[in-house]
């Protein structure tokens, strides 16, 4: 067997688990792979967390107060948590001069919205069991009980080396009360900035899961069917898109698939961009859920 078919055996195994495991707790719509495994909610409670966000909206207008924030206006905390097998890069030991490309990276492609990030601090666990975590483990909740920091406005990064290739996963806003411990962001050692995990490997991995935590679903949730995403301004896709596959139109009707947004599953150096009616739903769920002073008031 030549060096191609063992990878790409390797590959089908790896996906064929991915899989089986995810049809426990996926969404029906979901489209799971080793791009993300963010899992998002059923589409009824999709359709309630959009009701309860027109309310929200509906009643911050009713008291004249801001609906959207001035691009730049909001930092979020950012607490980097390496989780490493033991020193070295190869084993995870990612170095400051990464982590500040990855924040570079994040502050380059939310550029046009309310966000900024800023780091807190980084902490450093020699861990095994933590370093293979799986979406859903004792080892991922262990290590998120342990090294979690702030409250729903604080971004937590880990970094680990999780099986089956999966290059990360992310928890949504509207989770948070219920699981607080459990939130935060999971990216592959490898997918930052100068990392190995090519194509994967300019830090839009954490691009992409920070957009879930706040507040988006994939461009191709619930396929072509309205109300897909939940973003009028980003056109219906059938399933996902990977590589650049320029041209691709899966939707009948409703305009190219959108393969350059950060929320498809393509390549690093595909994706550059957000659309108006992200950015809208991302500040206002972060108004909602991960801003203390407005949480408290909407209740």
């Amino acid at each position: 067997m030549n060096q191609f078919s063992s990878k790409l055996c390797t590959v089908m195994v790896a996906v064929a688990a991915l899989a089986s495991a995810s049809t426990a707790f996926a969404a029906k719509d979901d489209v799971l792979s080793h791009r993300c495994h963010t899992v998002a909610p059923e589409p009824a409670e999709r359709a309630a967390i959009d009701e309860r966000l027109s309310a929200f909206r509906n009643m911050r207008m009713a008291r004249g107060a801001e609906v959207q924030r001035a691009i730049g206006s909001v930092t979020i905390p950012v607490w980097f948590h390496v989780i490493r097998s033991g020193t070295g890069l190869a084993k995870g030991d990612i170095p400051q001069s990464q982590i500040d490309d990855q924040i570079a990276v994040l502050n380059a492609a939310y550029s046009s919205t309310p966000f900024v990030f800023q780091l807190a601090g980084v902490d450093r666990t020699t861990n095994k069991a933590w370093f293979k975590m799986s979406p859903g483990s004792k080892a991922e909740k262990a290590a998120k009980a342990a090294l979690r920091k702030g409250g729903p406005e604080t971004l937590n990064l880990y970094s680990a080396n999780p099986g089956l290739g999966l290059l990360g996963w992310a928890t949504f806003p509207s989770s948070y009360a219920g699981a607080p411990v459990d939130d935060g962001v999971v990216l592959k050692f490898s997918s930052v900035p100068g990392g190995t995990a090519a194509p994967y490997n300019e830090g839009d991995t954490g691009t992409h899961e920070v957009g879930h935590w706040l507040g988006l679903y994939h461009t191709f949730q619930g396929g072509c069917a309205t109300p897909g995403d939940s973003v009028t301004d980003t056109a219906a896709e059938k399933s996902a898109a990977y590589g650049c596959p320029v041209g691709r139109d899966t939707c009948t009707g409703a305009g190219l698939d959108p393969i350059t947004n950060f929320m498809d599953y393509t390549d690093d150096s595909c994706m550059n961009q957000f659309t108006a009616g992200q950015v809208t739903r991302m500040d206002q769920m972060h108004q909602q859920y991960r801003t203390p002073a407005l949480r408290l008031s909407s209740r």
